[in-house]
């Protein structure tokens, strides 16, 4: 029974090799309103549907002080293929003005898949980088 388990978790789990690289630029602010552009690129061998990130806005002592959660690739938007690069700009929107220096952006993906309906681990095949 466990020999059938095991091939059979073998078999479901998603081989990937690569990465979706993740260029995050500083937030770009106008009053209540931050703008975060991701630049992705595709270094993974399969195609990527669809991926959900959360972006947060983090003040010069770390404070959270905005949030926004979207779907960067799919869900009406184009998929990467391998290879490939897209663009995303994450709009957050706060109920005060916002201080427009020393905030920094923080982005979490929460959900990749990838061509089939594959899921993949974000944690294993995105690399987040900072722009300065």
């Amino acid at each position: 029974m466990n020999k059938i388990l095991t091939i059979s978790v073998l078999l479901i789990c998603v081989t990937v090799h690569g990465q979706l690289t993740v260029m995050v630029s500083p937030p770009k602010v106008t009053g209540q309103k931050a703008v975060v552009e991701l630049t992705m690129t595709n270094d993974l061998t399969n195609e990527v549907k669809s991926a959900r990130a959360i972006c947060l806005l983090l003040d010069e002592q770390g404070k959270m002080v905005g949030q926004s959660t979207k779907w960067v690739i799919g869900q009406n938007k184009t998929h990467i293929d391998p290879k490939g690069e897209s663009k995303f700009d994450f709009v957050i929107t706060t109920p005060q003005p916002l201080a427009s220096s020393n905030l920094t952006a923080k982005v979490i993906f929460s959900r990749v898949i990838l061509d089939g309906g594959k899921f993949a681990n974000p944690q294993d095949v995105t690399a987040i980088k900072s722009i300065k």
